[in-house]
């Protein structure tokens, strides 16, 4: 299953951020015998979810512009999914994209504002478009040369505007993005659903959320989670395409590369804080399933969490000592609860 624009269960059509395909091994096996009971109906949606993520990848093909998972976090999908009460429905790794607007209506055309100001459709790919170029790992910048250059790479035919040719009411502008990671989780309950919040909210994904909250519609209910932060992405024009279908550049290729640069730095932190969400996932159900089963230490925790239990461990043993030796110089025959007095034991 992917979880970078559209996948199995969320159907993104061309949208801004439609997830794609996942897949997990992961290190907490330890199965939970507490908390809420999953349903079968979550069951059978997880288990026809894992089939469609099984098939080869020659095979498999999902709603996103890749059409299968993302290999930056085709990790990450495995172990969530192999997690009671959590499986990924789509997912996007993060990207860089070049987009170029659908068509306006005709409606669209004619209700301009009175300022003059022109209107834009399907700014994020809603309405159609078509998507120029796309990466899910940083790009490397090429000296502006005569070899490839970032204008020839994102779709522009032409590099500079002819003298008072500008964009009009009817041109399609193309637009340079960068989004994070984009993850939606579909739990077993609001327990699940909770653990996975927190751990994305911890993580830096700001924007994170539940929904399919409403108990009145089913006695059953299975929030989705959507792990996000939109906070570090951006949107740029740096472009149009005119009534003769060329795409024209509004910048030039110093400006193009300073974009990807600043691109470039923000899958660094995304990346970061994929980890991040990684480790505290994994802390979260790995913490409570030992506590449910009756086990002090998980089969796999943080490395700073098992510094923190091993110097708690050693300072409880250190206690225990001291107390035995204390009680080892007292006085046989005195209680240590007695009081001495010159009148006797009170």
């Amino acid at each position: 299953m992917q979880l970078c624009r559209g996948q199995l269960t969320v159907a993104g059509g061309q949208g801004e951020h439609e997830p794609s395909r996942n897949t997990f091994t992961s290190r907490c096996h330890t199965k939970s015998n507490a908390g809420p009971t999953m349903s079968n109906r979550f069951e059978a949606r997880k288990h026809k979810i894992l089939e469609q993520l099984s098939a080869p990848d020659g095979e498999y093909q999902d709603l996103s512009p890749k059409g299968s998972v993302d290999e930056p976090i085709r990790d990450l999908i495995d172990e969530i999914n192999s997690l009671d009460g959590l499986v990924t429905t789509s997912s996007c790794s993060g990207r860089i994209s070049v987009f170029l607007e659908g068509r306006k209506t005709d409606s669209e055309s004619a209700q301009l504002p009175e300022d003059g100001v022109e209107s834009r459709a399907g700014p994020g790919g809603k309405g159609g478009g078509a998507w120029l170029y796309i990466s899910h790992s940083p790009l490397e910048t090429p000296e502006a040369t005569h070899g490839s250059t970032l204008m020839s790479t994102f779709g522009f035919q032409n590099t500079t505007t002819e003298e008072g040719s500008t964009p009009d009411s009817q041109s399609r502008y193309i637009h340079l993005k960068f989004e994070p990671m984009i993850l939606h989780v579909s739990t077993a309950s609001f327990t699940h659903a909770q653990r996975v919040l927190t751990a994305a909210l911890s993580a830096g994904f700001r924007e994170s959320g539940a929904v399919s909250l409403d108990t009145k519609k089913s006695t059953e209910v299975n929030p989705m989670v959507a792990v996000r932060s939109a906070g570090y992405s951006f949107d740029s024009i740096i472009g149009y395409q005119d009534e003769e279908g060329q795409n024209i550049a509004l910048v030039n290729e110093l400006y193009l590369q300073t974009l990807v640069r600043i691109a470039n730095d923000r899958f660094k932190i995304n990346t970061e804080r994929i980890a991040r969400l990684r480790a505290a996932l994994m802390d979260s159900h790995c913490s409570s399933n030992a506590v449910s089963s009756g086990t002090s230490k998980p089969d796999w925790e943080d490395a700073d969490v098992r510094k923190r239990r091993k110097r708690e461990e050693g300072l409880a043993r250190q206690r225990a000592l001291q107390a035995q030796d204390s009680l080892g110089d007292a006085d046989p025959g005195t209680c240590p609860t007695d009081v001495q007095t010159p009148d006797g034991i009170l």
